[in-house]
């Protein structure tokens, strides 16, 4: 029969936000939060696959809804976010979220490194425009988008016909058209607005580059990568690498942890 002490420090261990279902342990506690941020044209069910693995190793992990509105609104949001979190944290960021933890991480302490996956690494004053077509290969333009108008802009879709080439080629076709009529639009302005002083200059970061990207050429990704110093892997994959090479992924973010 369980004590009172006992059950006082079962209580304490709920409270102290242990993983349901996970027996709180040294190991666990010491460990850092793991922050997943998705981009435009997916949720944060793209990084279920890197949630799982990541939840079986013992560490906390929160992927929340980027909102996709605004450069600057996006990034206020993550940064509320982190606000609410305590102890060390590790941002990972997927393609637009990555332009997202770039601005939000910036002069937070308990961020203790940045993991780009496929991912924008903006310095100030770059836009996702400027950084897409900086090298040739990217297969996303106006001729593959459809705009949708909303009460304040315009949102951005990729076109179902052109989706899978463009966003994740190496998926099945059952698996991409349904995250063709699922994915969450960005507001059009994000592809025109600054970015400010970026985290990775003060904050250690790693990049997971896609060799078969569609919409980030991979070309780009090692210019970014190269320019904040990070320590690069990469993959034989599309655009939504944290789908398509899970294992990998995690294996990065588990490296930036240590």
């Amino acid at each position: 029969m369980p004590t009172r002490r006992n059950l006082i420090a079962g209580s304490a261990a709920i409270a102290a936000g242990t993983l349901i279902g996970s027996p709180a342990t040294a190991s666990t506690r010491s460990k850092p939060t793991v922050v997943l941020v998705h981009g435009a044209f997916a949720d944060a069910s793209g990084w279920n696959d890197v949630a799982r693995i990541l939840l079986h190793d013992g560490y906390r992990v929160i992927a929340p809804a980027n909102p996709l509105r605004s450069v600057s609104a996006d990034s206020a949001y993550l940064s509320s976010v982190l606000a609410t979190l305590t102890g060390p944290l590790i941002l990972a960021g997927h393609s637009y979220g990555g332009m997202v933890i770039t601005n939000a991480a910036r002069d937070n302490p308990h961020v203790k490194a940045l993991v780009y996956v496929a991912a924008f690494a903006p310095d100030e004053g770059e836009t996702l425009h400027d950084l897409q077509v900086k090298y040739p290969g990217t297969k996303l333009d106006e001729s593959s988008l459809d705009f949708r108008p909303h009460p304040g802009g315009y949102d951005g879709y990729v076109k179902p016909e052109a989706f899978r080439e463009v966003f994740a080629a190496d998926l099945p076709r059952h698996v991409t058209d349904l995250m063709a009529v699922t994915q969450r639009p960005g507001d059009t302005t994000t592809l025109g607005e600054p970015s400010g002083a970026p985290a990775w200059k003060t904050i250690p970061s790693h990049f997971l580059i896609a060799r078969h990207d569609n919409l980030i050429p991979a070309t780009v990704q090692r210019f970014m990568a190269a320019r904040a110093g990070a320590r690069s892997v990469e993959v034989n994959s599309s655009h939504v690498a944290m789908m398509s090479q899970p294992r990998a992924t995690a294996a990065l973010i588990r490296k930036a942890a240590r």
